[in-house]
């Protein structure tokens, strides 16, 4: 039988919050958060997820949120639910449910794609699948793979999985190298690229690689370590911030066929202190819009409508999962950051606009679902 998660948590009151998630009512307006853009405030949504991962929002205004080991919970109404119906999921390493994408045509559809590790003989790949949520919002419905990488990767590292719908409705998939960065440059692997797949998971006739041998027709982009946000901005242009190593951590606008330079090309360095590749360019590698050396580990990335703050329009925003603080970056001004930091932005996994024009963000350090808005905003 479906189990309330906030009765279960209930029902602990006073112990570890563990891996139940609780509900809380929208509190009062916390310290106030100063920004370029006036203070700001920040609301508790959620607490005690486990490993939390991703937001998706649908349209009766209840909010989905991926727990890497495993769990979908539906948090609505006062209440916190986890959803049944879900794939075995392989949570190795980094690896285990990841991200969720709600399509633009969810009314009609209802369908849901999830993102997810998966075992492969002995190791595990990153998938991509599709279920259909039921009326009542308890399970997924029909639940089937539509796409998995093909095997041989090992190693529980650099799983990507961000999913983003197209503006003309195809998928695109990002895939981390694994912790074999030599992948990223092989066409024949999945490893260290974007896909792009029809929604049903089949080829699109367009994609850059399609009919090429040696190369797998999904690619769309390749040459990332691994990408952990990806957005489209505001003309429907896919852009991905992705990992580096030590240092070299990126902002890309992803072009057909083009090739990043993981790990030919990079701004950082190797762990070790030893030099990557062959420098920070190269003929035929593009070039990041933006890089941070120090890394900050992004993950997540947004790119923000202006509904609430009009001069932050078209201004991309990524997590980090080091340094405790949410990045926005303003394009028209060579990327130009502002850091946004408070007790609660510690290991931000992944941060949206929500329909009502506030930024949402999942923090794995508090296990977390939080809101900004403006503080003067209701």
């Amino acid at each position: 039988m479906q189990q309330s998660v906030s009765r279960r948590f209930l029902r602990l009151a006073g112990l570890a919050l563990g891996a139940a998630a609780l509900f809380l009512p929208l509190s009062g307006p916390a310290r106030a958060l100063e920004s370029s853009a006036g203070p700001l405030r920040i609301e508790t949504i959620a607490t005690g997820l486990s490993e939390p991962w991703a937001i998706g929002f649908l349209p009766d205004g209840s909010v989905l949120v991926t727990e890497r080991g495993g769990r979908l919970v539906r948090i609505a109404g006062g209440n916190a639910a986890e959803v049944a119906g879900l794939p075995d999921v392989a949570a190795v390493g980094q690896g285990g449910l990841l991200d969720l994408m709600v399509p633009r045509d969810f009314a009609e559809s209802r369908e849901i794609f999830l993102s997810y590790a998966r075992a492969q003989g002995r190791d595990e790949g990153t998938a991509l699948g599709v279920g259909r949520l039921s009326e009542d919002g308890t399970r997924l419905e029909g639940f089937r793979e539509i796409f998995a990488m093909a095997p041989g990767a090992r190693g529980g590292r650099h799983f990507g999985s961000r999913i983003v719908e197209g503006p003309e409705g195809h998928l695109f998939l990002t895939i981390g190298d694994r912790g074999e960065d030599r992948s990223a440059q092989d066409l024949m692997r999945h490893e260290g690229s974007v896909l792009r797949l029809n929604r049903d998971g089949t080829v699109p006739g367009d994609n850059p690689f399609l009919g090429q041998a040696g190369a797998r027709p999904e690619i769309w982009s390749y040459g990332h370590r691994n990408p952990q946000g990806a957005a489209l901005d505001l003309e429907g242009r896919l852009w991905v911030n992705e990992h580096g190593a030590r240092g070299g951590d990126e902002v890309n606008l992803i072009a057909k066929g083009a090739n990043y330079g993981w790990p030919v090309i990079s701004y950082g360095r190797h762990y070790s202190g030893r030099k990557i590749g062959e420098g920070t360019a190269k003929p035929g590698m593009e070039q990041p819009l933006h890089y941070w050396d120090p890394s900050i580990a992004p993950s997540g990335l947004m790119i923000y409508s202006g509904a609430l703050w009009p001069e932050w329009r078209g201004h991309l925003f990524s997590g980090s999962l080091n340094s405790g603080f949410l990045s926005r970056l303003d394009p028209a001004a060579g990327f130009a950051e502002e850091r946004l930091e408070a007790p609660q932005t510690g290991r931000v996994r992944d941060l949206r606009e929500g329909p009502d024009g506030a930024i949402w963000f999942l923090s794995v350090t508090d296990g977390a679902l939080y809101r900004i808005l403006p503080e003067t905003g209701q």
